[in-house]
This record gives structure tokens, C-alpha cells and sequence, in this order.
């Protein structure tokens, strides 16, 4: 499967192997490119925008997003090509910082890291071209790939309104739309593809 998805590895394995170093041998990295939104501002710290993302605050939370990307990234980056879905993957990561950014602009304390956002943007890519395709969650539950892309990004902005921890929750919004605009730009036909499976669910 990796064969055909080059660009999909090698996310894995950088992001795999960046929370394995921050977990083991030096955790303060988190603290030092997380994405700060007042220091960012302040500072100009701009690549603070793209180091966030491969930062996780947990295995868990690594596990997750990972987890996620191995399922969707491959078929996404097996229409769009690797260097289209790597445009989508940080493109939907500045996105998601920029909505981070907008939000918490004026809160100096105010961290967050993680890959939510681009795997969000990469999770709706793919409904784009397989809405109705069945998810099994837990192996046994079955979802279109809509409704677990609708409630991915439901259940985040909830966690975010509750004061969910250094996680950027609210990331997985505009990751979701960076990543439908990126795909509908990088590959127009991914609308019609929508449009028409739609239609023909509906008769």
C-alpha cells in the first residue's frame, strides 16, 4: 500500500519519530515549537505555523492522528499524487493555525501542538471523492465517511469549548476547510465527484 503513497511514509515515520525523541529524551522541544499565537505575533516566529504539527502532547494523541492517516492518507495521495497531497497536508496545517491564530491571537499563554489539523484536512480530501464509503470504528461500527469526518470535527470543537488541554481542537475546523478548498483547488474535479455521488444517493 505504501508503495503507491511515498508521501504518506514518510509523515508517519517523521511524526512517529519526533514524538518518540520528545517522549524520551527531550519533551521541552513541545514547549519550544508549539504554536504560540501571541509569541508568534510578537516574535515573528512564523515557522511555528508548521512545527505544531508534528508535535503531540501524548502517545495516545500521536497514536490517534496517526492511526487516522495511515486509513485516509493513502487513498487520498493515490488520487492526488504525493506532491499535491503534500501540499494538502501542510497546507491544511497552516489552515488550522490560521483559525488557531484568529481565536487566541490575544492570549499570551495560549499552546497548542499537534497533527489535527492536517489530518482533518486529509480525512474531508477523501469524502470529497468517497462520502458514503463505510468506516468500521472499532472494527465493528459502521459510519460513512461523512458522518466520521462531521463528528471528528463536532466532537473537537466540544473538547476545545471545555478547555481541552495544549491540543489545538479547534484546529480540526480549519483544517477541514483548508483541506476541502486545497483539494477542490489542486484537483477541480473532486467537486463533481462529490456533486454527483450526492445526487445519486439521493435518486
Amino acid at each position: 500500500m505504501f508503495l503507491d503513497a511515498p508521501g504518506t511514509l514518510f509523515l508517519l515515520i517523521v511524526n512517529v519519530l519526533i514524538g518518540v525523541y520528545t517522549s524520551s529524551a527531550d519533551p521541552s522541544l513541545v514547549g519550544r515549537m508549539a504554536f504560540r499565537p501571541a509569541q508568534v505575533l510578537r516574535d515573528r516566529e512564523w515557522y511555528r505555523f508548521i512545527t505544531a504539527g508534528f508535535l503531540h502532547v501524548g502517545i495516545a494523541h500521536l497514536a490517534f492522528n496517526m492511526v487516522t492517516l495511515f486509513f485516509f492518507g493513502p487513498v487520498v495521495e493515490g488520487i492526488l499524487g504525493p506532491v499535491r497531497f503534500a501540499l494538502l497536508y501542510i497546507g491544511s496545517d497552516v489552515a488550522a493555525n490560521a483559525l488557531t491564530m484568529a481565536r487566541h491571537r490575544k492570549n499570551p499563554t495560549y499552546s497548542a501542538v499537534g497533527a489535527s489539523g492536517a489530518i482533518s484536512g486529509v480525512v474531508f480530501s477523501y469524502c470529497l471523492f468517497d462520502p458514503f464509503g463505510l468506516l468500521y470504528i472499532f472494527l465493528a461500527i459502521p459510519l460513512p465517511a461523512i458522518l466520521f469526518a462531521v463528528l471528528y470535527v463536532v466532537f473537537s470543537v466540544q473538547a476545545s469549548r471545555q478547555g481541552g488541554g495544549r491540543i489545538a481542537h479547534e484546529a480540526h475546523l480549519g483544517g477541514a476547510i483548508g483541506g476541502l478548498a486545497l483539494t477542490i483547488l489542486l484537483y477541480p474535479a473532486a467537486l463533481s465527484f462529490f456533486v454527483a455521488q450526492v445526487l445519486d444517493r439521493l435518486g
